[in-house]
């Protein structure tokens, strides 16, 4: 399933509904999760379930209280006691890595959704807004448990596998543009699988790529003028591998100057020179750039008429796609805006695709 879906569809479900989601590491289960407890505005509480003993997750005995009253009860952990005591978004990431002792406590939160027992034998019950998320480590280079079926039945289980598309349109905004740009324009370097390659090869992944967006900006070296240094390239192998770092640092040393959606809406007319120099895979990303902005902007009548001058320098597949991506965005001021002044273009342009086949 990819981003976008999960995204219209997880949030929605009951709360008492557990989510698991399985994918191999660096896809963005956790960040996923974090998303979920985002859009519904609860607390997030991560659980490393791999890290931990049995007495961590299904607490330990009371030995205090059983003193006093001479009933064994139970000290839970403390994320689980938020959990019940108000609604919480609960991760329990790599279920399938942790010890079976912490796998059967876990499996009580999701089937029962409740631990432990307090003196009178009652047990910790969870919040009824309270949800619970699950992550598993999935593919053959991992050390993990398979899950029985009739646990994975209780659960609404996605498969997470992440686009190209669904990357791009998070890291737009977040990330350099270069990386944002090397990804669009060499997709195969997004991810490798570690299981096609000899062990202990590092491998890119979605969660490596931000891990070394973040270092290189943090040391002041992702920009051309330095990409020629070593300690460019000696960062990037340390956490994308060897082949995908040599394609990015040669990509970033002739990387031209970005061009954003802004130049375009706001400064046409000194952009154009640019634009007409670049390549018809760097247009397709500016497409791309456009009806992002689109999607959460209200463009003005002159930013629709540089739009429209943009569109009307393409050729005809490409100024068809851009009005469909514009279209797909359903921001229908800027849409009528547009098809004012290329609607009849975009028309003609269909038509001419038709004729040619």
């Amino acid at each position: 399933m990819d981003i976008q879906t999960f995204q219209n569809v997880a949030p929605k479900l009951p709360a008492e509904m557990a989510i698991l989601m399985r994918g191999p590491t660096g896809v963005g289960k956790s960040f996923m999760a974090k998303a979920i407890a985002d859009e519904l505005s609860l607390p997030f509480i991560d659980v490393r379930l791999s890290t931990m003993s049995e007495g961590d997750v299904g607490g330990y005995p009371d030995l205090e209280g059983m003193k006093e009253t001479g009933i064994m009860s139970f000290c839970m952990p403390s994320w689980f006691m938020r959990g019940c005591q108000e609604p919480v978004l609960i991760c329990l990431d790599e279920l399938n890595r942790a010890l079976i002792g912490v796998q059967q406590s876990a499996f009580q939160i999701v089937l029962d959704r409740q631990l432990g027992n307090d003196k009178n034998g009652i047990p910790y019950q969870l919040h009824p807004d309270t949800r619970i998320v699950a992550c598993v480590n999935t593919g053959a280079e991992y050390t993990v448990e398979d899950m029985d079926p009739a646990l994975l039945r209780r659960f609404w289980v996605t498969d997470l596998s992440p686009t190209t598309e669904d990357f791009i349109t998070w890291a737009t905004g977040k990330l350099h543009p270069a990386t944002v740009d090397f990804i669009r324009n060499h997709p195969e370097h997004l991810r490798v699988d570690p299981g096609n390659v000899d062990p202990g090869t590092i491998c890119p992944n979605p969660a490596s790529w931000h891990r070394l967006d973040t270092s290189l900006r943090h040391m002041g070296i992702l920009k051309q003028e330095t990409a020629n240094s070593g300690s460019f390239y000696s960062v990037a192998s340390g956490f994308i591998g060897t082949e995908a770092a040599i394609a990015f640092t040669d990509f970033v040393k002739n990387y031209s100057e970005v061009i954003t959606a802004e130049d375009i809406l706001d400064n046409w007319k000194d952009t154009k020179s640019k634009v007409e120099d670049l390549t018809n895979s760097k247009i397709n990303g500016l497409v791309e750039k456009l009806a992002n902005h689109c999607k959460d902007n209200t463009w003005s009548v002159s930013q629709s008429k540089n739009v429209a001058a943009f569109a009307k320098a393409l050729p005809g597949e490409m100024l068809v796609n851009l009005w469909n991506r514009i279209s797909a965005s359903q921001n229908l001021p800027n849409i009528q805006k547009l098809h004012k002044s290329i609607g009849q273009l975009v028309v003609r342009a269909v038509q001419g695709g038709r004729n040619v086949k």
